[in-house]
């Protein structure tokens, strides 16, 4: 789950940019480019409409880090809780 306190929050996965950049929908409204983390890079495939955790940057609100894919079961699990 996000932690609010870290900034984090839900996002959608929407159009793939290239060279580890796509632009997702978050949870406040607002799409912004997010950066996919070296961490993950090489863990898990993003793709179109999957549900992200990102932290908007402090210093450039329109971009973010992408921190978690969730997999489908764990989607529907949060569509079903009502988180999403």
């Amino acid at each position: 789950m996000p932690k609010k306190k870290n900034r984090e929050q839900f996002a959608c996965a929407g159009l793939m940019l290239g060279a580890n950049h796509i632009r997702v929908r978050c949870q406040d409204g607002v799409e912004r480019m997010g950066r996919i983390k070296g961490k993950i890079k090489k863990r898990s495939w993003i793709r179109e409409g999957d549900i992200l955790i990102v932290v908007p940057w402090s210093f450039q609100d329109e971009k973010c880090d992408i921190l978690y894919r969730y997999l489908p079961p764990q989607a529907d699990w949060l569509r079903k809780n009502r988180y999403l």
